[in-house]
Parts: C-alpha cells; structure tokens; sequence
C-alpha cells in the first residue's frame, strides 16, 4: 500500500497538531481565517516535516485522458481531461446529472471507465487497484455509517480497515468538538454525524481526499462548522481535495482549482484565478454582434438596450479595448460559473469551446 504521508502515527502528528498547534476560527470568522490559516499552517508544517505528502512527488493528484463512462447507450461522461496538481483544493461543479458523481466515482474505483484512463498519483484502477484505494479517501453526501454503533466502534472499523489509520486524529477530533466516543451514531445530531463521517475519511491519511456533496443536509451553522474544521486539516496535512457541491458562493470562499461539469462534458478547468483572469465581463449596446466581441463569448444576456456578455480573452494580450457606449470590467468567480453553466453543453465536436488549465497557462 503507499505510504500516505510522512506525518507522525503515534499522536503527537495530526492529532496533536490539530490540539495544539491550530486553533479553529470561530464560526463568524470563518470567511476571513481560512486563507490565513491555510497559509500559515501549512507553513509550520512544511518546517516540522509534518506535511501530507505523496511517494510519488510532482505526479499529478488526478490525472483523467479522455475519460468516459456510458450507462447503455447514454454517456453520462465523456471526454473529460483534466490534470490536478497536488494540493490544490478543487470545486467540482455542475448541475444534476451534469456527471459529476460519475467522475467522482471513477475517482475512488467505485465504477470502471468505459474509455479512457484515470489515474490516482500515478496510480491506475486497473493496473494497481489496492494501491490507488489507498491514495483516496471518500465522504458520500448521507455521510453513511452505521447507525448502531458507538462513534469509537466506527473508529475501531476505521483502523482494522486503514493500515495507514491516524488513531491519534479521531481522538483529538471528537474531544475537540465535544462529541462523546460512547454515543450512539442514531443520537448523534445531522451535525455531529457529518463530522464524525468527515473524521473518517481524514483519519485514513491518504493525500486525496473526496467529497460529494457533504455540506448539502446540513443547516448553515453546522455547513460553516464542518466547512471550517476541513480547511483546518488541509491546512496541516497539505492534503488534495476535490468537493463537489451546488452552493458556488461556498467553493469560491474554499476553493483554488475549479472543475466545471455541463452535459456530462468538462466546460472548464483550470486554477480559479487564472480562470477569471481569463475572461471578462462586457456592457455593449444590444445591436453589437459577436463577431466584434473581443474574444469569444461565453454568455449572453440581452436587456433593453444592452448586452452583458462574458468573454473569453487571452491575458497575455493588451487589455480590452473600450469603445463608445461599452464598458469592461473583471469578471467574478460566481458570473464565471454561472455563465458556463447556462451555456449550451459542448459535444465531442466542440473541443474550441472548452477552457482547460492548459490553455490558461500558456
């Protein structure tokens, strides 16, 4: 099995990093603590040699080449390349039935490719199963676990089934967060389950970590806690993460990667910020077409006596130009998203139409 990390076993690694070396922002402050303790943390511990690293060094975390799965004669993915470094915290977002639980699934080896090939730090399904099981960890939006058993006998499972098991982690994660080991599952709150859940999947110290939806049964007060107590553990551990999820004001708060899913095809993907840089959001007189557009338009929306439309443009090229009755200005991680998600899907034909991170780092 490969190593997950070089963190310490024995209690004094992430468990006792996560008692003494970070101190978790308050819910109201989440929004602004999370970039600062990420930074931080992850400082401290590239200097205490306890960062969650791979054998594998600069392999890609995900590596997907022209990766499809068909369900009969319907694709519920195709063509989907994409490349994710490791470290990156990636939002994967598109709407149902976008093939976000399919990628997501080829991901961890619950399903097999129908074409193509997908790898895990190197790793195939195919080619090295148990190997590549081990580099992933996976939380599934029920956060399933077993109702009858104590929150310690869910831990027990954990570790007769990890060997890489962090039994130091579940028992700083739970005193910290007040949740008795002898409780019940069934008397735990919608809350608490979610972060017992999450606490398994972190527990297992692989680099890669999984979520589907995790957040999407909780109020907001337990989304914010569990979304903060998360950023806390990438933080120490350096750990990649990939999170698919609906709520887009969510993942631009978190997330430094971004996956966009339409119609079961890869819309686009690359590092947010070279995303955004990448495009921008015009105000023109509705009467001026496309085709005098700088760049290529993404989105369209036409009002009264105006355009707003979202262009794709290449930054390494002088700024927009403005003329008579436009206006041009950066575009927003949310306008970004939601442009590509009420676009047309692109087909297998349509390979111009799709940004991916190769191209935005030209």
């Amino acid at each position: 099995m490969a190593a997950a990390g070089r963190g310490r076993q024995d209690g004094s690694g992430t468990g006792a990093y996560l008692r003494e070396g970070v101190r978790l922002p308050a819910v109201k402050d989440v929004a602004e603590a999370v970039t600062a303790l990420i930074a931080a943390a992850r400082h401290d511990m590239r200097k205490e040699g306890l960062m969650v690293q791979d054998d594998d060094g600069g392999t890609a975390a995900l590596r997907a080449d022209r990766l499809g799965r068909r369900y009969g004669r319907v694709w519920g993915l195709r063509d989907c390349t994409v490349e994710v470094p490791a470290g990156a915290i990636v939002g994967l977002i598109g709407p149902n039935g976008a093939g976000k639980t399919t990628l997501l699934e080829m991901i961890i080896g619950l399903l097999e490719p129908t074409e193509g090939e997908i790898s895990v730090f190197g790793t195939t399904s195919r080619a090295q199963p148990a190997a590549r099981l081990a580099r992933v960890g996976y939380l599934a939006q029920d956060h399933p676990l077993y109702r009858d058993f104590s929150v310690a006998d869910m831990f027990r499972l954990g570790r007769a089934m990890n060997p890489s098991w962090d039994q130091g982690l579940p028992q700083a994660r739970m005193e910290a967060l007040g949740i008795p080991l002898k409780r019940k599952v069934k008397t735990l709150s919608g809350g608490q389950q979610a972060q017992v859940a999450l606490t398994m999947a972190l527990a297992k110290r692989a680099p890669l970590l999984v979520l589907d939806e995790p957040v999407s049964s909780l109020d907001p007060v337990a989304r914010l806690e569990f979304m903060r107590d998360l950023m806390a553990s990438v933080a120490v551990t350096g750990l990649t993460v990939i999170i698919a999820s609906h709520v887009v004001s969510e993942l631009e708060r978190f997330c430094d990667w971004l996956i966009v899913l339409t119609g079961g095809h890869v819309q686009l993907a690359g590092p947010a910020d070279d995303l955004i840089d990448a495009h921008r959001l015009l105000t023109v007189p509705r009467a001026t077409p496309d085709a005098e557009l700088p760049g290529f338009p993404v989105h369209r929306t036409d009002d009264g006596q105006h355009s707003t439309v979202l262009v794709r443009i290449d930054p390494s090229q002088p700024a927009v130009q403005q003329r008579p009755g436009w206006q041009a200005g950066p575009a927003g991680f949310e306008q970004l998203v939601l442009a590509y998600l009420q676009r047309r899907p692109r087909t297998a034909a349509g390979y111009d139409t799709a940004l991916t991170a190769t191209e935005v780092t030209r």
